[in-house]
């Protein structure tokens, strides 16, 4: 008499819609729900530690998660994503995307941040020649105290880091926008038995 084994250990469906149940919600929460909360109550020093070393975790995790989401596709792993362009084009950019995050701009706006808090505390501000402008809507990226401006140097840095973070947060987006893409068309194959 042969053991049947069941259907959950035979069948890879259980595991790719965990894991990427797991690699959406996770970067929805993390993007629209812990960064902005973390902005919004912590001390600007503390949310940049937080954020440096919260971030490269969060782009590896991402990483890991579409991998395991990639090698469990149903029926039979990731030769069953290059059957159907419409499973692999959102898994590309969102790999894409992952990937110039975590070996690209996750750490090029990493390393700005920190210049940028460095370059805080060593180079002296330029006294202004224009009268004080209103508070910042963002603090460090307008005129400090109000009356000075920031030193060329403190510019460029804030510059560099400007743009690496918008390029981060549009991949970002872009893999978020994948995740949902792919989340519809899975949605859209699940069968479920109504009793």
């Amino acid at each position: 008499m042969a053991i049947s084994l069941p259907a959950v250990l035979t069948t890879l469906a259980p595991y790719h819609l965990l894991s990427y149940a797991t690699l959406l919600g996770s970067s929805l929460f993390q993007t629209f729900v812990n960064t902005k909360i973390c902005y919004t109550e912590l001390p600007r020093s503390a949310f940049t530690t937080l954020q440096k070393r919260l971030f490269p975790v969060y782009f590896r995790c991402q990483a890991i998660l579409l991998v395991l989401a990639a090698a469990t596709l149903p029926p039979h792993g990731p030769a069953s994503l290059l059957r159907d362009r419409r499973d692999w084009i959102p898994f590309a950019a969102i790999g894409l995307a992952t990937m110039a995050n975590l070996f690209t701009y996750g750490p090029r706006t990493r390393q700005a941040m920190i210049d940028r808090a460095h370059q805080g505390e060593r180079i002296p501000a330029v006294p202004s020649k224009s009268p004080p402008s209103p508070p910042p809507l963002l603090p460090g990226f307008d005129r400090p105290d109000g009356g000075e401006e920031p030193s060329p140097d403190m510019r460029a840095v804030k510059r560099r880091f400007s743009m690496n973070h918008a390029m981060s947060i549009h991949l970002n987006l872009i893999g978020l926008i994948g995740m949902v893409w792919y989340g519809v068309r899975l949605a859209s194959r699940l069968n479920f038995e109504m009793d």
